[in-house]
This record gives C-alpha cells, structure tokens and sequence, in this order.
C-alpha cells in the first residue's frame, strides 16, 4: 500500500514538501547539482537535466511563516545588508552565510539551528528571471558572486503593451535555448528533448490541476479560503515539474467539489463577504489577517498572486513558454494589472478588496497605489490599503490591519443596503 494512499491534500503537502527538501539535501551528499532559483522561472529545463531545484523565496517565506524571520534579518543587517532590500533577499543571503559558515568550521551555527524553516544545502548554480523585478538580478548575481559558481540569468522584457508581442517572444524563447547550452556546459552532457517534452506535459497537468482547485473559491458560498491557497502555493511554485503537484491540487480539487456539493463553505456557514488580497501574504501574520478577517465574516476568495503560477503553454511550443513566464502582471503594462485584478473580482464575485502595500516589494506596491482606483472605478468595488512586509514582521501592524479591514467590511455592509 502506497504511504500516500488515504492522505488528505493537506497531508501530501506537507509530505511532498519535506520529501523535495530532503532529496535536494540527499542528493548534494551524493554530489548531484543543486540551484536555487528564484520562484517564477522555468523549472523545466533543470527538471530535465536531473538538477535539484530549491526556491529562496519560497524557503524565506516559510522561515516567516515559522516565525523565525526577525532573527535571519537582524543577521543580514548586521553583516551590512541594507533594511531597504527585500526582506526574502535578507533572509536568504543571511541563510548562506550560515550555510557557508557551517561548510568552513564543521560547526553548525547556532542560528542554523534555531532557524526554523526547512534545511536547505548550498547550491551550485544560480538561475533567475527578471519577470518579477529587477532586485532579484543583484540578489542572485551576490549569491553567485560570494559562492563562485555559475549565474544564469533568462531576460525577460517588461510587455509595455499588451497582448505580449511577438518579437518579445522570440527573444524569450532565444534566452532559453541560451540556458539550456549553460545547462550542458554545466552538467557536461545533452539536453534530452524528448524527455523535456515529457516535463512540459507533467507543468501543464501540475498547472491544469492547480486552476481546478484554486477555481472552486468561485463558488458561492466558498468551499475554499484564500490563506489556504497561499499555503497550497509552495507546491505550484516548487513542484510544477513534478507529479506531487498534480497529485495534491487534484486531491485538493477533489475534496472542495465534495464539500461545495455537501452545502460546506469555509467558514462552515460564516461566509458573510467576499473580498479578494492584492500582494503577497504577511507570512509572519498569517493567523493573525485570516483570524481578523474571519472575524468579520470576510472570506479572502480572490488574489492574483497565486495565478501568477498558472502557466500555460502548448507542449513543444518554445515561443508560447516563453509568453507564458512573460505574463506575470508586474512585469506587464497598467491597463493589463487592472484587467487582472477586475476579472479576480468578478470571477470570485469578491465585494471588497484590500491591497497589501509591502514595504519590501517596491514594485507591487507603487503600482498598487494607483491601480486602486482604477480597478475601483471600473469595478464599483471598494478598497482599503494596509501597511506590511512579507516577511519583515517590523513593518506590519495588527491594530491597523484589524482597523482598515473593519472599515472595508463596513462600507460593504452599507453598500448590501
């Protein structure tokens, strides 16, 4: 009988992601290749090349969310890490300080040992894309540069207009068949089309999976809360390549179309507001912002962040990949944003939308300062903004998150009148 048999989605998610962090530690014993990369780039090639994948923004996300992310940035500023940069880069380049540290002496540091987010092992490339923001290229070229190993970076331009041109697809679709030679070189043998043929079938399966499940917080009432699809997230990010994510979002699938026909929704019949999140999780506070919200009888069914996974793409089609890891909406033109976050809030039939303005996340959050009011204006839908961080946990403010909240709950209540 399979260990997984009987599992529940919650379950295989924690199984899955112990099981991924514990091959990439095996595997580095055994002198196989590691890369840490950054979350939305093509996982597929590395897949191919029998490379273990680790995502820094994900492991950050994840020692927040255990609450061990204060520790890991007081470390990176004071080894003289600015408190400007993004809060996952902190985490993370204090994280290979330890892990370097830790290879030099023999000893364990006693911060490795206490941080409380999975184990991860030092890597041997470096891969990123700059279709999130552009901070990510001198995050990843330090991380190379104080590691000495091998950085590759796949361009990705920003669509001024939208849809996604062609030329810009070509070029994309050049800058992987640049990496896959960086691939070879690196791993000194061929790149395998047919099995990478293979991969791109299993992302497509994992992503088709992954909409399924994330589509049932249309249902109204929810059978679905948004936190659950941020938890979920790490293995649409993590494991697109791989079985498990197929497997788990179809389980997932499978028990909120039993609960929706059952009459079961979320808040087991507290579901009084639809609201959508725009940005990234507080993780730090994540019981905190859903225990707040709940309170109100505000279920979060709606948010582009973890859409920005749901990459589709015909199998073999190297241009139509490429516009798929083009499309994420902050590397893309206003009018797009604001056609994104409308259809989350029509599809999701979301009365209320809160944007989270995070300090760490420049990008988001300026353009969310005027998104706000167009979507609004195109919408009707009201808004409230709040301050945070996603995993710097200085930067947020329960007693201002509970009051805007409140606020945005209230101009819904006036507007069911």
């Amino acid at each position: 009988m399979s260990e997984l048999e009987g599992m529940t989605a919650k379950q295989k998610l924690a199984y899955y992601q112990e099981k991924m962090y514990q091959d990439a530690l095996d595997g580095k014993a055994k002198g196989e290749l590691v890369c840490w990369s950054s979350s939305i780039a093509p996982c597929e090639f590395c897949e191919v090349m029998g490379i273990h994948m680790i995502y820094p923004e994900n492991h950050a996300a994840a020692v927040g969310a255990k609450h061990g992310a204060l520790a890991m940035i007081e470390l990176a500023e004071r080894r003289g890490y600015s408190l400007d940069i993004c809060s996952y880069a902190r985490i993370n380049l204090a994280y290979m300080d330890l892990l370097v540290e830790e290879a030099k002496t023999g000893v364990t540091p006693k911060e490795l040992e206490e941080c409380p987010g999975p184990r991860i092992p030092l890597p041997d490339v470096i891969i990123t894309c700059n279709n999130i923001c552009n901070t990510l290229l001198k995050w990843y070229e330090n991380l190379a540069v104080e590691l000495n190993i091998p950085y590759i970076i796949i361009d990705v331009p920003y669509v001024h207009h939208w849809p996604i041109p062609e030329y810009t697809k070509e070029y994309i679709a050049d800058q992987f068949e640049y990496a896959i030679k960086q691939l070879e070189d690196l791993c000194g043998k061929p790149f395998d089309r047919q099995k990478f043929i293979e991969v791109q079938e299993q992302c497509q399966r994992s992503v088709n999976a992954w909409d399924r499940a994330m589509g049932m917080a249309c249902t109204v009432p929810s059978p679905l809360n948004g936190f659950d699809m941020f938890n979920f997230m790490a293995l649409i990010v993590c494991a697109r390549a791989k079985y498990a994510a197929e497997d788990t979002f179809n389980t997932l699938a499978d028990e909120l179309e039993a609960k929706a026909a059952r009459g079961e929704d979320a808040f087991k019949g507290g579901e009084k507001f639809r609201i959508a999140w725009e940005g990234i999780a507080c993780w730090p506070y994540l019981s905190h912002t859903y225990k707040s919200l709940k309170s109100l009888g505000c279920n979060m069914v709606g948010s582009t962040y973890p859409g920005a996974w749901s990459i589709h793409y015909t199998v073999g089609n190297m241009k139509e990949m490429g516009a798929g890891y083009c499309k994420m909406y902050s590397n893309t033109c206003l009018d797009h944003k604001v056609d994104v976050i409308s259809d989350v809030l029509t599809s999701t039939s979301s009365t209320g939308i809160t944007y989270h303005l995070n300090r760490s996340c420049k990008l988001m959050s300026f353009l969310n300062v005027e998104t706000a009011e167009i979507v609004k204006e195109r919408t009707g839908v009201p808004y409230v903004s709040f301050d945070g961080d996603q995993t710097d946990p200085r930067n947020f403010s329960p007693a201002q998150f509970d009051t805007r909240v409140q606020a945005l709950a209230e101009i819904m209540e006036q507007n069911k009148k």
